[in-house]
């Protein structure tokens, strides 16, 4: 994922005024950003369990079942990163989501 260095991690008031300017109506821009969030998430889930899937094994046993430090490291960067909702309000911010109105 682009740009996760940049979103802010933090609360933030933000005028909803601004929000609510692009598409006139604050509902519609909260409803972009929860799917984009969505879409993020979705995103970030299935990159994960890419990774992840390269260290499962199939063992029946416990013995055969060891901690590796890779996957424990892999899964630490990603519960690092920012929320999908902060990510998506920063790029709504930024004027990078495309949207159109359903007619």
């Amino acid at each position: 994922m682009e740009n996760k260095n940049q979103v802010v991690t933090n609360t933030i008031t933000r005028e909803l005024r601004d929000f609510a300017a692009p598409t006139g109506n604050i509902y519609e821009t909260v409803m972009i950003i929860a799917k984009r969030a969505n879409q993020i998430s979705a995103d970030i889930k299935h990159e994960l369990s890419q990774k992840l899937e390269e260290f499962s094994t199939y063992a029946d046993t416990l013995e055969e079942t060891f901690d590796n430090r890779e996957q424990i490291e892999i899964s630490r960067y990603y519960e690092r990163l920012p929320k999908p909702t902060l990510t998506a309000t920063k790029e709504f911010e930024e004027g990078k989501i495309f949207y159109r109105k359903a007619e």
